[in-house]
C-alpha cells in the first residue's frame, strides 16, 4: 500500500490504542488461568490477532461480548502442531516457553524479519528445563517437546527481555517449589516491571532482586489447580494505552501544531512513556491533565538538540528520529545495538530514508548522532517492511516541504492500524488508496 503525506498543521485530539505489550502478555496469561478472564479494551494489531490465534490453538476459548474479550481455560495446554507467531517478537518469545509445558511436540513458526531473528536462546535453554529443542541453526522453525520442568538457571539479558517474560510465566504456572533465574546484563527493564505487575494481578508470587534474580514459587492458585475441581475464579483486565504509539502522535504535535491524546497512563510500567522526557529537553509544550497529555510546537517554533538513553527503550528510536530532525543542532540517541534485529535493521533503515529527506545521521558505536532543524524536503520512502519507519517517515513529513510517499506502508497494521486515521483526526492530509 502506498500513503502520501502533504505537509499539513495538526490540532486536535485522539484516543490512543491499546498496548500490544499489555494485550500479548495478558492473553497468555488468560491462557495459563484456570477460569476465566475479561480483557477490556483488547487490541487488534497483527500481533494482538496472532496471540489470539496462539492461546486458542494451544486450548483457550475466546469470545467477544460487549467490545470485550472473554478467555476461557483450564490453565492447561494441550496441542500438538504448529503455532504461528506472525511477526511477533514478543509472541515468539513469550509463548514457546509456555508451549513447552505442554507434553506434545509443537512446532514454532513466523513469518516476514522473524524468520531473520536470532533464536539461539532456546537451543542453549529449554534443554536445560528438560525440553526437546531443534531450530534451522539458532532460527525459525522451532520444534519443541516438553514438558518443561522449571529449574534454577542463568540467562543474558542483553539481546531481549522477552526471552525472560516467557520463562517468568512458564516458571510461574509449573514451579512446584521455588527456583531462581539468573540474569546478566538484562535490557528493557521496565517491560519485565510490566511482566511482573500483570503477573502479581493473576497471583504469582515472584520476587525481583535488583533484576538480577528472580525467585519464583508456586502460584496462589498451584493448590487448586492440583485438585483439578471446578473453578469459577475470575480476572478482568483493563490494557492501557500504546505508548509506543501514541509517541508518533506526541512527537507530530510537536512538529506540527498540537496533538491531545487521551488513554495514556503516567505511572504506566510502559518504557516508552520515557517520550515525554525527550519531548520536554528539545522545547515542546507538554501538558498533562485529566483530559489526557497535550504536546505543542513551542511558541517560538524553535526546537533544540537534545540526548537521549534509549537502551531500555529501543522502539521510541523511530519517532526519536522524527523528532530530532526538526531540533536545531546535533541530537544524539544511546541505543543503537538494540536495534540490529527488529523488523529491520532500524539503525540502516533510519539512515537510508531519513537521508532521502535530507537529513544527516551518523552513527558511532552505540550512539546516533541526528543533525536537525534544517528543513526536510518530501521524497519517496519505503518502510522497509517495519510499522515503526513508515510511522516516522509520516510524521516527519508533516512539516517537510512537497508531499511524501511511503511505500508499503501497511506495515503499521503490526501494532497500530488506525494511525494513519489518527493522523488525520488530528487535521493531517493524509491520502490511502
Amino acid at each position: 500500500m502506498i500513503a502520501t503525506i502533504h505537509p499539513s498543521s495538526i490540532h486536535g485530539l485522539v484516543t490512543a490504542a491499546a498496548s500490544k505489550s499489555a494485550m500479548q502478555r495478558a492473553c497468555a496469561l488468560a491462557l495459563l488461568h484456570r477460569g476465566e478472564t475479561i480483557i477490556q479494551n483488547p487490541g487488534r494489531s497483527n500481533d494482538d490477532l496472532a496471540a489470539l490465534d496462539i492461546i486458542r490453538k494451544l486450548g483457550a476459548e475466546t469470545e467477544i461480548k460487549d467490545e470485550a474479550l472473554r478467555i476461557k481455560n483450564d490453565g492447561e495446554c494441550r496441542f500438538a502442531g504448529t503455532i504461528h507467531c506472525g511477526e511477533s517478537g514478543l509472541g515468539i518469545r513469550m509463548f514457546t516457553p509456555i508451549a513447552a509445558l505442554s507434553g506434545s511436540e509443537v512446532i514454532i513458526e513466523g513469518s516476514g524479519s522473524l524468520r531473520n531473528r536470532p533464536m539461539h536462546f532456546f537451543d542453549e535453554i529449554l534443554p536445560q528445563l528438560g525440553v526437546q529443542v531443534e531450530s534451522n541453526k539458532g532460527y525459525l522453525p522451532i520444534k519443541i517437546k516438553g514438558p518443561l520442568r522449571p529449574a534454577d538457571c542463568t540467562i543474558d539479558g542483553s539481546l531481549s527481555s522477552q526471552f525472560l517474560t516467557g520463562l517468568l510465566m512458564a516458571f510461574g504456572k509449573a514451579a512446584k517449589e521455588p527456583v531462581v533465574i539468573t540474569v546478566t546484563n538484562l535490557k528493557s527493564k521496565p517491560y519485565i516491571d510490566l511482566t511482573l505487575k500483570m503477573m502479581n494481578d493473576f497471583g504469582y508470587a515472584v520476587v525481583n532482586e535488583r533484576y538480577e534474580r528472580f525467585l519464583i514459587g508456586p502460584s496462589l492458585d498451584f493448590a487448586r489447580d492440583l485438585s483439578r475441581g471446578p473453578s469459577t475464579s475470575l480476572r478482568t483486565i483493563i490494557v492501557e494505552g500504546d505508548w509506543s504509539g501514541a509517541a508518533f502522535l506526541l512527537v507530530a504535535g510537536a512538529i506540527a501544531g498540537s496533538a491531545t491524546v487521551q488513554g495514556l497512563d503516567t505511572d504506566s510500567a510502559q518504557a516508552d512513556k520515557a517520550i515525554l522526557s525527550a519531548l520536554k529537553d528539545c522545547g515542546a509544550r507538554v501538558s498533562v491533565t485529566n483530559d489526557g497529555i497535550t504536546v505543542a510546537s513551542p511558541a517560538a517554533n524553535a526546537l533544540t538538540a537534545f540526548r537521549f538513553d534509549a537502551t531500555d527503550c529501543p522502539d521510541l528510536f523511530p519517532p526519536l528520529v522524527a523528532l530530532a530532525a526538526y531540533c536545531k543542532g546535533v541530537s544524539v540517541i544511546k541505543g543503537v545495538e538494540r536495534l540490529r534485529h527488529k523488523e529491520s535493521d532500524r539503525s540502516a533503515s533510519l539512515q537510508q530514508e531519513f537521508e532521502k529527506m535530507g537529513v544527516t545521521i551518523t552513527v558511532d558505536d552505540d550512539e546516533m548522532r541526528v543533525t536537525g532543524g534544517n528543513g526536510l524536503t518530501g521524497a519517496r520512502v519505503h518502510s522497509h517492511h517495519d510499522h515503526r519507519i513508515a510511522m516516522a517517515a509520516a510524521v516527519a513529513a508533516l512539516k517537510a516541504n512537497g508531499e511524501t510517499v511511503i511505500e508499503e506502508a501497511d506495515a503499521i497494521n503490526k501494532s497500530y492500524p488506525d494511525f494513519y486515521r489518527h493522523l488525520k483526526m488530528l487535521g493531517a492530509s493524509v491520502s490511502l488508496p
